[in-house]
């Protein structure tokens, strides 16, 4: 019995003892969180990882799903093109000539005659060779950007425009009179797959985020079409709700929720969600919208007006246009690029026979240089990216 009545004891002072020193913990230090405060902060979450996002097969990784762009920071040149010449290349379409520029002077340094009605400077998708579109002679001129000399052309037949899908697998020709999407090799351009449309003039394009579909532009009847990249198929087609809309250039944004469309008769762009290839919105921006460039950082747009001679500067995050610049005695800013350092914003003005440079900080015109007749979607080349869609330099 003692010895029991002594156990018995010891354990309630014991526990008398754990009380105190528990109740003494408290009154030390009142503003301590309680054991179960700190066990519900301790189990808040960590931020959820980003899902990768499953790209078209064959498809370089997307490095951020959340900036299509993210590859495009200034001055990151791919090991491909680090050692190219920094020049800026001008089709002339009336001239049969590509003027080229030195970025650094203002200069030209050389004129490349052509085929008949070059329109745009193309960067392949290995970012190794310019292909330049000429239009209505029916062939592709290669450049070397590493020499600056012209190859010999490749015959293919209405070449408007050209894209490359992401994979690298196709070329993807915009024959707008022909009214078709040629797909063909990427190297020697040989015919794959030839696919018709019922719009009219199949002009620009770019491409979702995952790679798996590309929006593109037909200019003549006001129409979008989705193209379902890997089965080389049209599945969308709708007209733009505007009489006599005219869309020109098409860019995603950084988020790839959005695609925007320029449309040089409704000015402005028109939003939409290219997933679901809803009935888009129309964004005003200026008279004569045509070609759209995005910042190094991916926060803005570049917004040419061909027919006020401005620049309207769209803010992604903020839905709207924040800026507008003005080009001092007015112009035709067309097609271009940005620098590779981002500084310069670079745009053929079509109808003045004329290149501007723009300062991308202040929207001061930094050059205005003479070139050949109608200038149209000059190429700034090199530029940061891993490989290009085309076009005058849509880089992943």
């Amino acid at each position: 019995m003692h010895r029991t009545h002594l156990v018995k004891h010891t354990l309630v002072a014991g526990a008398v003892l754990a009380a105190l020193a528990a109740c003494g913990t408290e009154t030390r230090d009142k503003n301590a969180p309680s054991e179960a405060h700190r066990t519900t902060k301790a189990a808040v979450p960590a931020p959820p990882k980003k899902k990768p996002v499953q790209g078209l097969p064959g498809m370089p990784p997307v490095l951020d799903p959340q900036d299509v762009y993210a590859a495009d920071r200034p001055n990151r040149l791919s090991p491909v093109v680090k050692d190219f010449p920094s020049r800026v290349y001008v089709p002339n379409t009336e001239s049969d000539t590509v003027s080229v520029i030195d970025p650094k002077t203002y200069r030209i340094t050389e004129t490349i005659r052509v085929g008949r009605q070059p329109q745009h400077v193309v960067p392949s998708w290995d970012m190794k060779t310019l292909w330049v579109n000429n239009n209505r002679g029916h062939t592709l001129t290669p450049i070397d950007p590493k020499t600056g000399e012209a190859g010999k052309p490749v015959d293919v037949h209405d070449p408007y425009n050209l894209y490359f899908t992401p994979n690298g697998k196709y070329a993807v020709v915009m024959a707008s009179l022909d009214r078709e999407l040629v797909f063909r090799d990427p190297h020697t351009m040989d015919r794959k797959k030839t696919v018709p449309v019922t719009c009219y003039g199949v002009n620009h394009a770019d491409f979702s985020l995952d790679g798996r579909y590309f929006i593109v532009s037909c200019e003549f009847s006001g129409e979008l079409l989705k193209v379902d990249t890997e089965k080389m198929k049209v599945v969308g087609q709708q007209k733009l709700p505007f009489d006599g809309a005219m869309p020109q250039d098409v860019k995603i944004s950084p988020d790839g929720k959005r695609f925007y469309v320029a449309d040089m008769m409704a000015d402005g762009m028109w939003v939409l969600d290219g997933d679901t290839f809803d009935k888009p919105r129309l964004l005003p921006t200026g008279k004569g919208t045509h070609g759209l460039y995005v910042s190094r950082d991916s926060r803005e747009m570049y917004v040419s007006n061909r027919g006020e001679g401005s620049i309207s500067v769209w803010d992604f995050a903020q839905n709207k246009v924040t800026r507008k610049w003005h080009l001092p005695d007015g112009g035709s800013p067309d097609m271009g690029g940005v620098s590779a350092d981002g500084k310069v914003l670079w745009l053929s003005g079509r109808y003045d026979a004329e290149v501007y440079a723009i300062d991308t900080r202040t929207g001061k015109q930094l050059a205005r240089i003479p070139v050949g007749s109608g200038p149209h979607g000059l190429a700034v080349y090199p530029q940061p990216g891993r490989y290009s869609l085309g076009h005058t330099g849509i880089f992943r």
